[in-house]
């Protein structure tokens, strides 16, 4: 995929070239335009001819207001096409382990989770921030709770399908990215505000008087100007009427502007939400999940939603045009104009209003599809992982895995197969791999349960409801000792196991806050309770002698190991799992490499 978007940053730079040249010589023809027209002006005023003098006015504004637009439409496009760079550039600072421009998910993170602290799904250099590539709150939201629990294995299956197809549509993918990423840094999350404001009672408005009036005025100038140009002039008549709706409106002008501060500037971007609400209308998708979401962009008259977001869109920037002084009174005095559009979007939040929230949901779980499709497309080798039926009879399969988080140059791939026993022992050196191994299964269990690709040639397990133990912290705002909190999180890991069957444990070397004894036969005694109650899992420790378990538990608990080889009295790690249990341990090697020689102690 590198080629793909580089291809596009180049193609889009030049594009970004000619564009700004053609903003810059419309923006000159406007000022070229302003300066003939006042000269032209000058001299057909001269003429004295005042059918000539209209005619030249109209086309000097008609050709104004015609630059007017284009230049809107070419920033509209310029703005588009630099979202478009960024969406690239981007993908190419991810795969060299830059910042993602996307949430990294820190305000996700839960010290209390069952995983995601020690398994790194969220923060800086997190699977979080590894995949994202939502835009919106709603989205990276969603997303997050994927990770942080499993869905059923329907649904994994729906996401899976869908982010394939979705894969498949790389341009397409992009191009909705592209739509949706002015949400990022938005102080205000739109959905929660139109929510706020669709269930505000107070934003009632007119009565059924008032709505009569309001379509008839612009009627009853129109009837005034034909009846003073054909019968008997009754100017003052339309004045003292224009006078009347002046004051109408401005005594009732605080309510006016309590709904326009409620939804004043959001026009644009509800605009803005509407083309990628248009886009996912009109998409030809396959998958059950995509067709499924498809389906509910509709209103309850099966109207397109896209359509209802520019509708308000452009009741709110009509609404804006009272912030015109000058303008907003003419517009008044002749057509009650604030009336008019409040009474029109308190309509449209009578007949959209469960619709549109509706549609933020579903862009938003395009968003997470996006962010899953994203990953296979730049991620051609890593396989989709088969979801088992059964906790108690299926076991988890690994063939070449590999953590996603580990660059590609250093990875080592390992192959791992618990059909023979619940527990696997790991055993080995220090900085072997075995901490690095229990978080490469774990870190893609979660990303199979997201429903995505996982960093494996083959991958299958069971919906496990995974637990870690790996990184205990003491807590000084809890008054809580490294032990204590090592204590606190294993009672956590044997309730869960006594209580849910489908938990798979993960831990690395218990009891670490003790001495050595302590945590020997501590250790051994939460195996053999982890067993007794029937628990799965694996557990990493440096702890040589628990691995005699073993012979003690045949077919349920198996040994593997990761080891180290010294050559010319250097360590050389090969990060490989291996059967059995370790014998060789190299912390006298590092010892000694500090200027601490065990040897003559």
């Amino acid at each position: 995929m590198k080629a793909f978007y580089e291809q596009n940053i180049h193609q889009t730079k030049q594009e970004l070239v000619v564009l700004e040249k053609s903003i810059n010589k419309n923006s000159l023809m406007r000022l070229a335009l302003i300066l003939i027209g006042a000269i032209a002006l000058f001299q057909i005023f001269q003429m004295n001819n005042i059918w000539i003098l209209l005619i030249a006015v109209f086309a000097i504004v008609l050709g104004f207001a015609y630059l007017v637009l284009r230049q809107s439409k070419l920033e509209k496009l310029r703005d588009e096409k630099q979202a478009f760079l960024r969406v690239n550039e981007n993908e190419l600072h991810i795969e060299k382990h830059s910042e993602n421009i996307y949430s990294n998910g820190l305000e996700y993170d839960e010290p209390r989770h069952a995983y995601t602290s020690d398994l790194d799904i969220f923060g800086e250099k997190s699977l979080f921030s590894f995949i994202n590539r939502a835009a919106t709150k709603d989205g990276a939201s969603l997303l997050a709770s994927w990770f942080l629990s499993a869905g059923s294995k329907q649904t994994i299956l729906e996401r899976q399908h869908a982010s394939a197809e979705l894969a498949s549509k790389r341009e397409w993918t992009q191009l909705l990215q592209t739509k949706l990423l002015f949400n990022l840094g938005q102080k205000v999350n739109i959905k929660t505000f139109l929510t706020r404001y669709m269930e505000d009672g107070s934003l009632n408005f007119g009565s059924s008087f008032m709505r009569l009036y309001v379509k008839m005025a612009p009627f009853l100038f129109v009837i005034g100007v034909i009846i003073s140009l054909f019968l008997t002039p009754v100017w003052n008549y339309m004045l003292l009427l224009a006078i009347v709706h002046l004051i109408w409106s401005m005594a009732l002008s605080v309510k006016v502007s309590y709904f326009s501060s409620k939804i004043d500037k959001i026009g644009v971007t509800l605009i803005a939400y509407a083309d990628a609400v248009k886009m996912v209308e009109e998409e030809q998708f396959s998958s059950v999940l995509n067709q499924m979401l498809q389906a509910e962009l509709k209103t309850d008259k099966q109207e397109q939603l896209s359509s209802a977001f520019k509708h308000l869109g452009s009741l709110v920037d009509k609404l804006d045009a009272r912030n015109n002084i000058l303008i907003g009174s003419i517009l008044n005095m002749l057509l009650l104009w604030d009336f008019k559009q409040v009474l029109a979007i308190v309509d449209w939040k009578k007949n959209y209003e469960v619709n549109v929230l509706r549609a933020f949901d579903i862009i938003a779980e395009f968003e997470a599809l996006v962010s899953l499709a994203t990953l296979k497309s730049n991620q051609p080798n890593w396989v989709t992982p088969d979801i088992l039926n059964s906790t108690q009879q299926d076991r988890i399969l690994a063939v070449d895995i590999n953590h996603p988080l580990i660059n590609k140059s250093s990875a080592v791939a390992n192959n791992y197969d618990a059909a023979d026993h619940q527990l696997a022992l790991i055993t080995g050196s220090n900085m072997a791999g075995k901490s690095t191994f229990l978080r490469t299964i774990g870190i893609n269990a979660v990303l199979a349960y997201a429903g995505a690709v996982t960093c494996a040639s083959k991958f299958e397990l069971p919906i496990y409801n995974l637990v870690s133990y790996m990184r205990i912290k003491d807590s000084l705002n809890e008054s809580t000792s490294t032990f204590k909190a090592e204590l606190d999180r294993m009672k956590f890991i044997l309730d869960k196991l006594a209580t849910d069957p489908d938990t798979f444990v993960l831990i690395d070397e218990m009891l670490r806050g003790t001495n050595s004894v302590d945590k020997y036969l501590g250790s051994k005694a939460i195996i053999r309770k982890i067993l007794g109650i029937n628990g799965k899992g694996m557990l990493a420790t440096h702890d040589l002698q628990l691995a005699n378990l073993e012979v003690e538990y045949p077919g349920r608990l198996q040994n593997f190991h990761f080891d180290i080889q010294v050559k010319d009295g250097e360590m050389l790690f090969d990060y490989k799992l291996k059967n059995g249990k370790c014998t060789i341990f190299n912390a006298s090697l590092l010892l000694k490499g500090i200027g601490v020689d065990v040897q003559n102690v």
